[in-house]
């Protein structure tokens, strides 16, 4: 669910600003998974910029104290959202900490970074949501220390269906500044894309997996 539309325009607005997202149609990109998708984001871009940066974390700031009250942290998801969620985290005044795909082989080999007791509430900030996988594989590391996950907020979706069930399955309550849907709205109005070119993203949405290029 997104925050509400302004802000999932203006979102989509300052990605496709700074080319934290990259549409390319007729040249896609390859994701890790193998997919061939004419998508690709990288929100860790935003940290470079401070005017952005700020405007992210002060929505997010106040879409968790509107959705989800005051937490007792922040808990960002390596290695994506750590930055953006230290900023959140002081936006809100609040301790951060941060959670691996899994634990260290060494040391303290923690897969939670930072202090956290059992019992504390926490918001898990994420900077992209796919299918949900490594998202939720934070909130499982988080629940099984005892901790209470409020919900998760993102900065963008892809909107895939699995993800909707993935997250209804784990129960845990998702919201996002901006989705897929809003995207491609602001990028046809700024002439970022062509009709053509929308047709297919929107077609590689509905069924990415079997998606290519025309």
């Amino acid at each position: 669910m997104i925050f509400n539309k302004h802000t999932a325009r203006k979102t989509a607005e300052v990605l496709l600003q700074v080319n934290a997202i990259k549409l390319s149609p007729k040249d896609p990109f390859t994701w890790a998974s193998g997919w061939k998708s004419p998508i690709y984001c990288d929100n860790r871009i935003i940290l470079s910029y401070p005017h952005i940066r700020n405007y992210i974390r002060e929505v997010m700031g106040k879409q968790i104290e509107k959705q989800y009250g005051k937490p007792d942290a922040i808990a960002g998801v390596a290695t994506g959202a750590i930055g953006i969620g230290m900023l959140v985290a002081e936006y809100l005044g609040l301790p951060f900490i941060y959670v691996r795909p899994d634990a260290k082989g060494h040391g303290r080999k923690n897969q939670i970074e930072g202090y956290i007791e059992p019992g504390q509430k926490v918001v898990v900030v994420e900077d992209l949501i796919s299918t949900g996988k490594s998202s939720l594989n934070a909130v499982k590391a988080l629940r099984e220390a005892g901790v209470i996950v409020k919900g998760m907020i993102a900065i963008f979706s892809y909107g895939f269906d699995v993800a909707a069930q993935n997250f209804l399955k784990a129960d845990v309550k998702l919201q996002t500044l901006g989705n897929y849907n809003s995207l491609l709205e602001q990028a046809v109005y700024t002439n970022y894309i062509s009709e053509k070119e929308l047709k297919a993203l929107s077609e590689w949405n509905e069924n990415p997996g079997e998606w290519s290029p025309k």
